[in-house]
């Protein structure tokens, strides 16, 4: 049996999931990305008139996905250090890879969990990165 998790802390779902589940030792997180907790507010993003990204600061959602995947980590009885596995999904390898991964090297130096990052042609709010993580607990 599986126990599903809703963070008070982080951002809410956008849709009907929880932030994460335990499952024996390991525990699972949804797709996590960069929204402040209780408004639809993406760090560094901007936005036209009709919901299209006009320009985004990809440092800025790094390190906020960073901040919300660690909340919801801590409030599942987790913590950073515990990360074994992070799948991360950017919207522009090209022109983000190389922030990002400067920006992840910072955040992973100790702990270093096995990662893929793989390019997206888009997600379901007007962000440019998400993570799905596996943790011990």
């Amino acid at each position: 049996m599986s126990e599903r998790i809703i963070s008070s802390n982080a951002p809410e779902p956008v849709g009907l999931y929880p932030h994460a589940r335990k499952a024996g030792n390991l525990l699972f997180l949804s797709g996590i990305g960069p929204r402040e907790k209780g408004s639809k507010k993406i760090p560094g993003v901007e936005l036209d008139e009709k919901g299209n990204i006009v320009s985004y600061d990809i440092e800025l959602q790094c390190r906020s996905v960073f901040k919300n995947v660690k909340q919801v980590l801590e409030d599942s009885g987790s913590g950073w250090e515990k990360l074994v596995d992070v799948t991360v999904y950017l919207t522009n390898m090209k022109d983000d890879f190389p922030v990002y991964n400067k920006i992840y090297a910072e955040y992973f130096k100790d702990n270093q969990p096995c990662r893929t990052t793989v390019e997206i042609s888009s997600l379901p709010t007007p962000i440019a990165i998400e993570l799905k993580c596996i943790a011990e607990i």
